[in-house]
């Protein structure tokens, strides 16, 4: 058993991990995941215009469960653009002012922290 302990959004905690013999195996495919990941190949193509003026950003940590606006659509202040899951509740991310929408910068079950810029609009 190895102890260890995990820190996660700024709370730490203590864990016991056992060491199987077949280690070397999940050794192995653990990093055959990162470079499966096709996280940033979806990133070129969200930005499919110049980054709009209004940036919208993510107001908490959470996950990504619906995109419903796409680039170039008009929207008005008010309007949802992404909504965010946290601690099983969602919340939607609507926008601040009218406009197009110029970038999409997330895509559904992305994960995201406080800040990370989720929608651009001109």
């Amino acid at each position: 058993m190895k102890n260890l302990r995990i820190t996660v959004n700024g709370t730490a905690y203590d864990v016991q991990v056992e060491e199987l013999g077949a280690s070397s195996a999940p050794a192995q495919a653990a990093p055959a995941a990162p470079a499966a990941a096709p996280a940033p190949a979806a990133k070129p193509a969200a930005p499919s215009g110049a980054a709009g003026s209004i940036v919208i950003k993510a107001p908490m940590p959470g996950t990504v469960v619906n995109v419903v606006v796409t680039p170039g659509q008009a929207v008005k202040a008010g309007d949802d653009l992404v909504f965010i899951e946290a601690m099983k509740m969602e919340t939607p991310v609507k926008a601040t002012n009218d406009g197009t929408v110029a970038t999409v910068e997330v895509a559904k079950g992305e994960s995201v922290d406080s800040g990370k810029v989720l929608v651009t609009l001109n």
